[in-house]
């Protein structure tokens, strides 16, 4: 197996939409904003070659929106999703499984392109399966007025139409702690605070577990337990599943590769008399 970050843009954010109820004060330690008050993201998405599979975990916001729709996040950077790929020997033809964690629209955009001639839409990557789940699939097809806006219909219909779309097998009751494999040797954690059953890939990689945290964990900034976006819809069941599975996760020393921050790609967590803190920051290429 071999690893690839895929940084497929970077991008900024209101700090206190980012960071909930906790002050400007504190949260600015570790993610500083500017005059605007914005602060830098990445939408950095993970590239898995295991044998005969290249899965991609999420892929940025892509290209096809409007320029006053890309206005609203202040790109910056030269990154791109198919820079990225190519800067390791790939091309989104070569790419056989997308993972979706979820379906906002800076987690799969990347996911569709427009057609040659711009008259509709195709998914980006041909030749891959995309997976989500019908839990989730059903919460951004019939979305509440809260999320409406991440939820864009030119991000996800056309992937069913396709014909490409898999499901993950999911049901209401399943708890954080617990996995369902998508394939032997990857499978998810289902969290549900920010958005209906968001996926949290996990495998296992030179005897470690890693885990794609997706938006439970979006930057390192965000480990204390009160560190939670305003953009969840179930706050306090953010709190809940952050607090037991990063318990976990400092315990049984895994690695969680964060998709938006910065400037870490990787880190593990410790226990501490304040509760679960940061341990290490490193890149993959250091493991």
């Amino acid at each position: 197996m071999n690893l690839y970050p895929i940084n497929a843009g970077n991008f900024k954010l209101d700090g206190g939409a980012m960071f909930g109820v906790v002050p400007k004060s504190l949260w600015t330690r570790t993610n500083p904003a500017d005059t605007n008050n914005m602060i830098n993201m990445a939408a950095r998405c993970l590239l898995i070659e295991d044998g005969d599979r290249l899965v991609l975990i999420d892929n940025g916001m892509g290209n096809k929106q409007s320029e006053k729709f890309f206005g609203f996040y202040y790109m910056y950077g030269d990154d791109t999703l198919d820079g990225s790929l190519k800067n390791y020997g790939f091309n989104r033809d070569d790419v056989t499984d997308v993972i979706l964690t979820h379906l906002h629209f800076d987690h799969c955009g990347g996911s569709i392109v427009w057609t040659k001639d711009k008259t509709g839409y195709e998914p980006a990557f041909k030749n891959a399966h995309y997976w989500s789940n019908e839990l989730h699939w059903k919460w951004a097809t019939e979305p509440n007025g809260r999320e409406k806006a991440s939820f864009l219909k030119e991000n996800i219909l056309p992937i069913k139409e396709s014909g490409q779309l898999k499901f993950v097998e999911n049901n209401e009751s399943t708890n954080i702690l617990n996995t369902t494999d998508i394939y032997p040797g990857i499978s998810v954690h289902f969290a549900n605070g920010h958005t209906e059953a968001q996926m949290l890939p996990r495998f296992t990689y030179k005897g470690k577990t890693i885990v794609f945290i997706a938006d439970l964990l979006p930057t390192h900034g965000h480990i204390p337990l009160p560190y939670i976006m305003g953009y969840d819809t179930r706050p306090l069941i953010t709190l809940k599943e952050k607090e037991e599975f990063l318990r976990l996760a400092a315990k049984e020393d895994f690695i969680l590769f964060l998709e938006h921050d910065p400037d870490i790609e990787c880190i593990t967590l410790k226990e501490t008399e304040k509760g679960v803190r940061l341990a290490e920051s490193f890149s993959l290429k250091e493991l």
